[in-house]
């Protein structure tokens, strides 16, 4: 018999797997801490039990840049306002509001450059010059409103509904999505209005749901529901759990990294553990879905409130993110991000969407092929299940991972996607489910020739 040698297999260092330095590396470095608002001009006299109020944060919040001048005081560089001014004046679609929560996360000794101040105080100087806005931009880009069922009920998948409460949130960021009704009027956006009263749309909505067995999952957002009183809140939500055919509920808030405070309050705990009971004995799985982009977002504070969700039977905190150039774009932020989602607040990263299509947001916005590119640098280093997805919502089709493209022009920068069913706009179109349904890129991340063929066809 001849004897024959099993190579011995090569054993590497923990940490150093395949030999070579990883592209990002863990732990994280950041500290998990509270930042000292202290440190801030405009608060350097406000005490812990003032800052950890809610009352506190809602008379304080930022809605103008007077205000924010007081805030920031010598620390805001001239030039940055009046970039800011100008972009208010010019391009802007939506107006300040900023609880001091959030202006606290962000970096005082280079505001220019901090990824959360770049979003939620857009400057006209960080806006693309020749392509603020895509030629094939719109208001309501995803057409939500053409696919209400009900005034603010949305039916736009087979099974799932959103529900829109209230137009309003505590913090409005520059790149929202429902810029067309959410917020104030601003000079470039004359904002859309609910026109039933606040009472009957939610009846007709609850109405809707009791008659539509079809749908089993109710996303109830806004605006935010941080601006919604518990009581109503609770009322519309337990009212949606004695429905029968209504397995799952999604409450969607920003509010909770933007005034984790709210969700502090003994009444607003009390009405959210009520419902978390309540979803439990009608065997319903009852979520919460925030919309963190940056890992400085994350403090101990909104921690806390997450802890008290998860504590009190709610099933998931999950984070619904946007990929926003300069804030989150890069494997090592978006890695950041979501390991600080997960380690300290106890956030499940879920999505992370290519930010929408409204006007004046090209400057945030990434190719597909950017995208797709970042969702397999992320791969690997995060559990299956935490993994976010990141995902492309494509006018008149919805959700699809970046990867989901039919077909995909590099040169003029249109992508193709196909759909799978079909929205109550669509109910009598015989071609909903073979069109191929486009989504454009950002001009300026185009080659040479596709920017030429672009300035001819929107001259």
């Amino acid at each position: 018999m001849i004897e024959t040698k099993t190579a011995r297999p090569v054993w590497h260092p923990a940490g150093k797997v395949g030999g070579g330095e990883q592209p990002f590396k863990y732990p994280l470095e950041r500290a998990f801490v509270e930042p000292d608002w202290r440190r801030l001009p405009g608060y350097k006299d406000v005490t812990a039990t003032e800052w950890e109020t809610a009352l506190w944060q809602r008379r304080h919040t930022v809605k103008n840049l007077k205000e924010l001048q007081a805030v920031f005081g010598p620390l805001l560089p001239q030039d940055l306002l009046q970039s800011m001014e100008r972009d208010i004046k010019e391009r802007a679609t939506m107006s300040i509001l900023i609880p001091p929560q959030m202006l606290n996360t962000m970096d005082e000794k280079d505001l220019w450059n901090d990824p959360v101040r770049r979003y939620m105080l857009p400057a006209f100087d960080d806006r693309n010059p020749e392509w603020p806005s895509h030629p094939k931009s719109s208001r309501d880009s995803l057409h939500e409103a053409d696919m209400w069922a009900v005034e603010g009920l949305t039916h736009r998948y087979p099974t799932k509904v959103l529900a829109e409460m209230l137009s309003t949130c505590p913090q409005y960021c520059g790149h929202c999505t429902r810029m067309d009704l959410v917020g104030n009027d601003v000079p470039q956006v004359v904002k859309m209005r609910f026109q039933i009263p606040q009472k009957d749309r939610y009846e007709q909505m609850l109405d809707y749901l009791r008659e539509t067995p079809a749908v089993r999952d109710v996303v109830v957002s806004g605006g935010d529901l941080a601006n919604v009183p518990i009581a109503q809140l609770e009322s519309f939500v337990s009212a949606i759990m004695d429905i029968p055919n209504i397995k799952d509920i999604r409450l969607a808030t920003k509010g909770l990294l933007g005034i984790p405070q709210h969700f502090l309050q003994d009444e607003v705990l009390s009405g959210l553990e009520r419902l978390a009971k309540k979803s439990h004995e009608r065997g319903i799985d009852l979520a919460l879905h925030t919309h963190v982009n940056n890992a400085r977002q994350l403090t101990p504070l909104v921690a806390k409130a997450v802890r008290k969700l998860l504590d009190m039977g709610f099933r998931d905190v999950r984070n619904q993110g946007v990929l926003l150039r300069g804030v989150n774009t890069s494997p090592k932020e978006l890695l950041d991000l979501c390991f600080t989602l997960m380690d300290h607040a106890k956030i499940i990263p879920y999505y992370f969407y290519q930010c929408d299509m409204i006007p004046n947001a090209e400057h945030w916005r990434l190719a597909i092929h950017e995208a797709q590119q970042l969702q397999l640098d992320i791969m690997g280093y995060l559990p299956g299940f935490a993994t976010p997805r990141i995902v492309c919502d494509v006018p008149f089709v919805g959700k699809r991972w970046v990867q989901q493209l039919k077909e995909y022009d590099r040169e003029k920068g249109i992508s193709y996607w196909t759909k799978n069913y079909k929205t109550g706009i669509e109910a009598n179109d015989p071609e909903a489910l073979t069109r191929l349904y486009e989504y454009y890129d950002p001009v300026y991340t185009l080659p040479a020739s596709g920017q030429d063929w672009w300035r001819h066809a929107a001259a």
